[in-house]
Order: structure tokens, then sequence, then C-alpha cells
């Protein structure tokens, strides 16, 4: 028997010893795997998404795992010893990462990007494409952060003329020993939702993508060509349904489950058809890192894929962790344990975070009227507060809140303004919030409001964009449409935010900065405790839509 034909077969005992029963999608066409003399050939793909910092294992909500009996998940040294212990018996295999390592847990807060850079380079990760959060901190720490990593970035639609990213940052990589093209791309929304500098651009993925496909066909004898992207499973499927030539799609940035799992929103691998009719494979593993993503593919000669396996690995308290990186991780949680295990305050209820992406939800509640408490405190003129819920990053369980529990939530670093808005302005910016698109410029808003208890929103996600807005109310008193009085609001946001972030306003300049997010919303926990609160309703479909949600893409 060939060594491919065992690597083939290999493929179906290890994924079953490693994942429970209803997480594994078994292929349909698993007979017709095997491996002849018209070159095809056999190669396993591991791949992992939306880590976000997560260096250790977390709670189910994404915090820090203080109650293994309540379950435990992830962690880069689960991820290393699955890896380590499967690979050597997958000689012909990838491990590759889908970007958005930055942002989300004291690791990245404390050590920047350091940590992680150190992690990913003792995994052993073949390539890797951004995600929009490598940008939080610019062009010159995203730099910093790459210099230092020793395998291939690529992304296709990213130009830069700063010196370090167009160094490092390449279109896409050949794997010669495989025959094969691993192209990356990034989510073109990256400049409305993170911070690159004016050195750096993103172009339309999709065009972005062909083009490299018809350059590497061109130029190479390349036809097994791969696409590692950071542009979230709907745009996954679409840029899989809007190009020729590629049949393997490894994705992020939406957090979306696949699999045969409970809650999952498709199948694993989800099977799209491109231009020419051929079939397309996109697979992608949640977040945080508690899946490892895993696909075994057999390419016939012309790079179209004749056969699959694979399922996402679950990683839970039974999967092993490698004690060597393990104990690192440990010692460098040490310097922030102490800060990080501050207790400020009490809930009596679960602060939500999950709904935050789709309606109103408790934790983006508490944010708001954390901000106005603040400001009001010197301002008694404001009306009202505004976030976007793509900013609140993680659940804060009933219980005892934590200071490292609040900057998880909210890791962002970002700073209150205030912003005062004309009555007729502000009708149009609530139209572009609840409509998805900006009402000033046309553009795509990509994340849903979350406000204060002062203002109450009524809207119809059936009605037209630019005509969902059916009733707003600020302290008791009616905004109306095309208010001609001249009256102003003074609106609490956030500095991301009126900087043109997730393009809720038009971006603005020249506001001033005050407390960071976190401390206000930590003061406002001493100050309010315990929390016991519930949703009341403050942004709300009408009957004609009753309990209809819009759905749309939010920044990760």
């Amino acid at each position: 028997m060939s060594r491919l034909l065992q690597v083939a077969l290999c493929a179906l005992p290890f994924v079953g010893s490693l994942v429970s029963a209803e997480d594994v999608l078994h292929s349909r066409r698993l007979n017709k795997r095997f491996i002849d003399d018209e070159g095809h050939y056999n190669i396993s793909f591991y791949h992992i998404n939306d880590v976000h910092a997560h260096l250790d294992q977390f709670s189910s909500s994404g915090t820090d795992c203080t109650d293994p009996s309540r379950g435990c998940y992830g962690g880069y040294s689960r991820v290393k010893h699955v890896v380590d212990q499967t690979r050597p018996d997958h000689p012909d295999s990838l491990f590759l990462n889908c970007g958005d390592e930055f942002q989300g847990t004291l690791f990245y807060s404390y050590y920047g990007g350091e940590k992680i850079a150190e992690t990913l380079n003792q995994l052993g990760f073949d390539g890797m494409t951004l995600g929009n959060h490598e940008f939080d901190g610019g062009d010159d720490k995203l730099g910093a952060f790459l210099e230092n990593l020793t395998f291939p970035i690529i992304s296709a639609n990213i130009q830069s003329s700063h010196p370090v990213l167009n160094k490092t940052i390449k279109p896409f990589h050949i794997y010669e020993q495989y025959d094969l093209a691993v192209i990356g791309v990034t989510t073109e929304t990256t400049p409305g939702i993170s911070r690159p500098s004016n050195l750096t651009t993103f172009s339309d993925s999709i065009k972005a993508v062909q083009d490299t496909i018809d350059h590497i066909r061109a130029t190479t004898d390349i036809k097994r060509i791969a696409a590692l992207t950071h542009i979230g499973y709907e745009e996954d499927k679409r840029l899989a349904e809007q190009t020729t030539g590629l049949h393997l799609i490894m994705g992020g940035h939406s957090h979306t489950l696949v699999g045969d799992m409970a809650g999952a929103e498709g199948p694993y691998p989800t099977i799209a058809t491109n231009l020419d009719g051929e079939e397309v494979f996109v697979v992608t593993a949640y977040r945080w890192g508690e899946y490892l993503g895993y696909i075994d593919v057999t390419y016939d000669s012309e790079g179209k894929i004749l056969a699959y396996h694979g399922a996402p690995i679950h990683l839970t308290n039974q999967t092993e962790q490698d004690p060597e990186l393990q104990a690192q991780v440990n010692a460098w949680r040490a310097p922030f344990a102490e800060f990080a295990s501050e207790v400020v305050g009490f809930t009596n209820v679960e602060l939500d975070q999950t709904a935050c992406r789709t309606s109103e939800c408790l934790l983006g509640d508490l944010m708001a009227d954390a901000m106005v408490a603040y400001r009001k405190a010197v301002n008694p003129d404001i009306d009202f507060a505004l976030i976007n819920g793509g900013g609140v990053r993680a659940t804060i369980p009933a219980g005892n809140i934590t200071r490292g529990g609040v900057l998880t939530s909210f890791p962002f670093g970002n700073t209150i303004v205030d912003l005062t808005i004309t009555a007729s302005d502000l009708w149009l910016i609530l139209e572009g919030l609840v409509s998805g698109v900006n009402q000033f410029n046309q553009k795509a808003v990509t994340s849903y409001p979350q406000v204060s208890k002062e203002i109450n929103i009524v809207y119809d996600p059936t009605g037209t964009v630019g005509n969902r807005l059916r009733k707003v109310t600020i302290n008791g008193e009616p905004l109306t449409k095309n208010d001609t009085s001249g009256k102003v609001y003074t609106v609490v946001t956030l500095d991301f935010l009126a900087g043109g972030g997730d393009n809720f306003f038009v971006a603005s300049s020249g506001f001033a900065t005050l407390d960071a997010q976190d401390v206000v919303l930590l003061e406002y926990l001493r100050n309010n405790n315990p929390i016991d609160i519930k949703l009341d309703g403050r942004i709300r479909t009408g009957s004609c839509a009753a309990k209809r949600r819009v759905k749309r893409a939010a920044a990760l």
C-alpha cells in the first residue's frame, strides 16, 4: 500500500478518537478515497481562527476558567497536544491560522503581541492570514509582531507602504512539497473596525483572490489552490461562488460554529459551487480555540477535491495539555494574576454578551448606563449613551465580578467622548443603525447598537433600507423625523465610534477623550453593587415584525 493511501486511511480513527460522536461529520464519499498513479493526492489541514489571545483555557463565557467542574475549553497547550500527537501520522499536512490572534484577554492587554508570537512559533504553524484585530494597535505594533514570527503571513488584498508590513505580508505562499498554493485575504472592512494607518489599504477580497488565482495559474504549474481567509462564513461562501480555480476555503472572522454539534450554523465542510460548477469546500472553527479544525482531502490531478473527511475537534477538560507550554502560560499569567483576580462587584444575573451582535443585551445595557452615570456626574445635560455590540466581547457570569472579567469583556481600551448632534441628524444616525446602512455615506454599518435606558427605539426590520425607524423617545420625549427645531442632543459614545468605527457616525476628529471604558465600568460597579438588571426593551421591533431580529455582520 502506498504511503499516501496509508495517510488517507489514518485520518479515520484519529478524528473519531478525539471528538465526541455528535461532533463528527463523515464524508458521504468516503468510499471514493483512494490514491493511484493519476496524480490523486491526499493532504490534511489543521486550521484555527479567532483565538483572541486565549492562550490559556477558558470558561464557556470566554473568561478565565476558575471552576473546572463547570467546564474548561481550549487553550494553546491543548491545541499543541492534539497537533503534536496526531501530526506525525499525517506528514502530508499543514497547520494554518485564519487570524484574529490579538485582543480579548489580559495576555494581549499586558504583553501585546509578544507572548502570542512566542506561542504561535512553538505550535509549528505553516502560515497565517491577518484578521482585522491584528491592526488594533496600528501598523507599527503589528509590524513588531510579524517580525517575530517564523512562518509566512499572507493576505492578497492588503497593500501597505509600511516598511515592515510591505516586507512581510505576501498575497500567497506556495508549499512546493505539495504543489499547493494558499492565498490569504482579510476583511476589507478593517479600516472601519480597527486602526490600520493610512499607509495600509484593503481592496475587494473577491477580486483580489481571483486575480491571485489567475496569476498563480499563469506563472506556475500549480493546480491545487486553497484560501486562508478572515472575512466571515457568509463571505466565504460568496467567495466560493464568485470565483474559479479555488476548491478549499479555511476561514474566520464571524465566529461561526459548523459541524454536527448542537447549535451549528452549517455542516463541516459546507459545500458551495463555483462559477465553473465545481464544488468548493468551506470550513471554519468557531472562536477562541475551543475547536481545532481538521479536514483531510484528496485532490485529483486537476486540483479538484475527490473525497474528504473531517470534523472540528472539541478541546475540553478531557483533552490533555502540553505540559511545557502550559507551564509557560502559567508563568506569563503570574504578573497580572493578582491584579486580574480583584473582586470589583457582584451580579445576581448573568451579564450576557452572546446576544449583543443582534439585539439588546444585558452587558450592553450595563455598559451604556455606566457611561451615562459617569458623564452626568459632571454634565447633567447628557441625553443618552450609544455603543457598539461588537465591542462587547465576553459574558460575565453571575457571582463575583473581577477586574479581569471586566477587561476581558471590554478589552479594547476605548475612551469615552461626548458628541453634540442635531435632532435631524440623530434621526438619520439611528435610521442607519437599524437599517444597517449609514444614511450619510451609504456604507454598511458593521455592528448592532447598544444604548442606555434614557432612549427607546422601535423599528421594523421588514421595512426598506432607510425607512425602518418607527419611533424614538429620549427621556420620555419623542424624536421626530425631519425635525427643524434646531434641538441638539448630547450623546455619550466611544472614541472608536466617533472616529468612524463600525460606520455609526460620519468620522470626526478633534473631540476630547475622557476616561477609558473599563475604568468607567469599574467605578459604576463599585457604586451599584450588586447588579440585578433585566432587559427592558430599549431597542425593539414593531408589532408588524414581532420578535424578528436584524442580523448583520459584526466587527470581531
